[in-house]
């Protein structure tokens, strides 16, 4: 079977694509996990979850999909062991979602002992808007981002206000809710202990945990670092408002522990279509004093006309480094939507510098390339998303740059 032409480069440096597949025109993608040679694939639209082949990385193939129920979006997947969670949240309104159908307002869980052939067995009701995020990276805990009716105006309104869930998945077939946390404030019959602006969107984007601390990217508010000794209990150990010390910044979006030092990698998330009105940037923040944290560095911005070319240019999100994936101190890999996938020396914290970079030509009837989200193989394969249209892309990059 003759293979596809891969999609060429507008921009590299470092790095080479080595695979891609497109959906057959369904690559509206977002978060990516592996297991045994499989790639599951969020989409951003109600396309659900792909499952992908992707044993040889230079022919990745899509073997099966879990379908996403009506008016309802699936974009997020996490897995540990052979268990599966996969998010359920009100379709937005730019992929056909509507306020007046009905959607499903959760998390579901599978059993994928084989991968080719998903299980359902568990489900996990919220409520509100529904999931958006979930870190699940060992047994038994799941940190999830959630809307309740009592932040949500029981509406699923498109300003809901997401608070921290933590379910406990001993067993797998019955989530079970064991803690929340949130700033006080956030509920609507809260509204005498708001400390921010009335126009203000407040609501978590999700949290990494390292430890016994959950590191969380807090939309509208920056970065909270809570301590999650007490699971039942999480409390507060700092909050660094980055608008506030390191402004402009907006939507803060991951703030990722880097594996042996105390430091962080902290990302906007880009919400403006064209011209941004700010930079929306990565910055490194250094926790050594965790209560604290301050910021001590921004990585570079990707040097080019990105800002004229249309669609989303700025920062996303970077590679987690959850357990089983690429570990490093030193690197960083970055989605920055138009600007593609970019990888960052932080070796020294002060003066990050770019290292290696790929931007693909759009997918067919868009106009740029939107990079989203990324995930790094242990063996150093880059699996990043497209937003729209483009579908799953599987990178190397060069060992030089690894090196450094």
């Amino acid at each position: 079977m003759k293979r596809r032409q891969l999609p060429k480069a507008l921009e590299s440096l470092n790095m080479r694509l080595v695979g891609h597949t497109d959906f057959n025109g369904a690559g509206d993608g977002m978060h990516i996990n592996l297991k045994d040679g499989y790639a599951f694939f969020g989409h951003m639209g109600n396309g659900g979850t792909s499952i992908v082949d992707v044993r040889d990385p230079s022919a990745p193939r899509p073997i099966h999909r879990i379908p996403a129920p009506p008016n309802t979006r699936s974009h997020k997947v996490q897995i540990v062991g052979d268990t599966l969670l996969v998010n359920r949240e009100r379709l937005k309104e730019n992929h056909g979602g509507t306020l007046d159908r009905p959607w499903i307002a959760g998390l579901s869980v599978y059993d994928v002992a084989d991968p080719t052939r998903p299980r359902e067995i568990g489900y996990w009701p919220c409520g509100g808007r529904g999931v958006h995020r979930m870190t699940y990276w060992s047994e038994p805990y799941a940190f999830v981002t959630s809307s309740f009716s009592e932040f949500d105006r029981g509406q699923g309104h498109r300003h809901g206000r997401e608070i921290l869930a933590i379910l406990d998945l001993t067993d797998p077939a019955r989530p079970v809710e064991v803690g929340r946390w949130w700033f006080p404030g956030m509920r609507y019959d809260e509204k005498d202990q708001e400390f921010w602006a009335p126009d203000t969107v407040v609501k978590l984007h999700h949290g990494v945990p390292r430890g016994n601390r959950l590191y969380c990217g807090w939309e509208g508010l920056g970065v909270v670092i809570l301590d999650i000794e007490d699971i039942s209990a999480p409390s507060l150990v700092a909050h660094l408002n980055v608008n506030e010390v390191d402004g402009p910044s907006r939507n803060t979006h991951t703030a990722c522990p880097i594996p042996g030092r105390d430091l962080l990698v902290v990302t906007d998330e880009c919400v403006e279509e064209g011209k941004p009105s700010i930079d929306y940037l990565v910055r490194l923040v250094d926790i050594s004093d965790e209560r604290n944290p301050r910021v001590v560095s921004r990585l570079p911005i990707p040097a080019g006309d990105y800002a004229n070319r249309g669609g989303r240019f700025g920062s996303h999100n970077v590679h987690e480094m959850r357990p089983g994936s690429f570990q490093s101190s030193d690197l960083v890999f970055v989605t920055y939507f138009n600007a593609g996938v970019r990888v960052y020396d932080i070796a020294d914290a002060a003066n990050p510098r770019e290292v290696a970079y790929f931007v693909p030509e759009p997918p067919p009837g868009r106009a740029t390339i939107q990079l989203n989200d990324i995930v790094v193989g242990p063996d150093g394969l880059v699996y990043v998303s497209d937003r729209f249209a483009g579908g799953l892309y599987i990178f190397d990059v060069d060992a030089a740059a690894l090196n450094r």
